[in-house]
């Protein structure tokens, strides 16, 4: 029978001690080892290897017969969208983002979505509709989480629905799925409060997270229950733990916001059963979450008149055009080194595109402070943003504004050439969708003195 003992190994050289210690004595670095469970076996009949019905056999590809993956909605479009159409049997979701962004608040609004798409999918499949959700919570008491229920206007079926667990230990939750009625959806918030008897360490601790994780990976997967885990993030926004957690699960989902904002942004950046790089956009009420349905009016400012210093771009997010305002203020500066201050902008990339605008356009930046803004706390990443921040700041050193309805499609180089970018065409026709009639891309503006000439007319 398999022995189970714990083992720390350096993560830096693989040095291997049977005891924690704060620094590796092989390669010098501290705190780098991780514990973890290692099974002996005292009969190597018993290995796996030795028993041929239990090896798994090589199969061509030509032998594979394809099978549909039947989706299972959430009841919330927004987040089928991400997911790719909606979760399948046995997919395990990491939902990480920052406290406070409304993780728990989305969970607790799946659960009450979701009920009727269960039972929709298990009868279509032919089996007992599962509809209990098992919702295991390890940071909050079953009454804070019916307390936010009831401001959701949870109703009699969906409270019935929902089984609460208050429970840390993962051999407890284990032997609750296996051993009790079947689930339909279970839910973990949050990973790092687990723990697992086979190791010493703490909750929380690399060791002890990806234990936990792959025995629930392991559990979901052979149950073939849909997972939502959630992750608590670091101080840098990563999230915490080891980054096989992320390489473990099937799918990890991003919510972005600020407690100051209304919108919400969640954003996938890896999916084995869809799509990446998606997001969906929520507002944060006090009756829980609301879809956005029309992405770009979150982060456009209705105005009569463009102002100075306004500009309009067009980002992608995964295969979904957003139009986006961008703010700019040019200020005289008191300072040896002006200021250079982006808000959801890189500031190598505002820093760079100052001095194309300096060296291309002679403006004397270097004498007055920039700062850019954008609009609804989005971020945006993607160089095709680059001719908007650009003529933002132009259009606030001159003091004119742009013309009503004008968007700016494209990315600068070095030279001060406007450079076309990915998928123009579906930017363009977004814009053009929403009421945009003056397009400035590379295609009328090769260049980026031309646009400002354009402009200052």
């Amino acid at each position: 029978m398999a022995k189970q003992h714990s083992k720390f190994t350096c993560q830096q050289c693989g040095f291997i001690s049977p005891q924690y210690l704060g620094r590796c004595p092989q390669c010098g670095e501290w705190n780098s080892l991780v514990e973890s469970v290692e099974e002996t076996r005292k009969d190597p009949k018993n290995l796996r290897s030795k028993d041929p019905n239990i090896i798994a056999q090589p199969i061509k590809l030509s032998d594979i017969k394809p099978q549909p993956k039947e989706r299972i909605s959430t009841g919330i479009s927004e987040l089928d969208y991400v997911l790719g159409g909606g979760m399948v049997a046995g997919q395990v979701i990491l939902l990480a983002g920052e406290p406070g962004v409304g993780k728990s608040t989305l969970l607790l609004q799946v659960v009450k979505s979701v009920v009727a798409p269960l039972a929709g999918a298990e009868k279509k499949a032919g089996t007992n509709p599962a509809t209990t959700i098992l919702y295991t919570s390890g940071e909050e008491s079953p009454e804070q989480i019916g307390l936010r229920a009831r401001r959701l206007g949870f109703s009699a079926k969906q409270n019935e629905s929902l089984t609460l667990f208050a429970e840390t230990n993962m051999e407890a939750l284990l032997s609750q799925l296996t051993h009790s009625e079947a689930y339909g959806l279970l839910i973990v918030d949050s990973i790092q409060t687990m723990y697992s008897e086979a190791l010493t360490g703490a909750p929380g601790s690399v060791g002890q997270v990806r234990e936990c994780a792959y025995q629930l990976i392991q559990t979901a997967k052979s149950l073939r229950i849909p997972t939502i885990i959630v992750g608590q993030v670091t101080k840098e926004g990563s999230i915490a733990g080891p980054k096989v957690l992320e390489h473990l699960v099937d799918t990890v989902l991003y919510m972005e916001g600020s407690r100051f904002e209304e919108t919400r942004i969640l954003r996938v950046t890896k999916n084995r059963f869809g799509p990446t790089d998606e997001v969906g956009v929520f507002s944060m009420h006090e009756d829980g979450l609301r879809e956005v349905t029309n992405p770009s009016s979150s982060f456009i400012q209705q105005r009569e008149h463009a102002l100075a210093g306004q500009a309009t771009v067009v980002v992608m997010e995964g295969t979904r055009p957003i139009l986006v305002e961008i703010q700019a203020l040019v200020a005289p500066s008191e300072l040896k080194s002006p200021r250079r201050v982006g808000n959801g902008v890189s500031f190598n990339r505002l820093t760079m595109i100052c001095a194309i605008l300096s060296k291309h356009l002679r403006l004397p930046l270097e004498r007055f402070d920039v700062y850019v803004n954008v609009s609804g706390g989005m971020t945006i990443a993607e160089p095709a943003a680059d001719l908007g921040i650009a003529v933002s700041i132009v259009s606030s050193f001159k003091n004119k504004p742009l013309p009503d309805k004008a968007v700016a499609i494209g990315e600068l180089s070095l030279l001060g050439e406007v450079q076309r970018v990915s998928r123009s065409e579906r930017r363009i026709k977004e814009a053009k969708r929403l009421g945009y009639t003056t397009i400035y891309d590379s295609s009328r503006f090769p260049q980026i003195t031309h646009l400002v000439k354009n402009i200052s007319r």
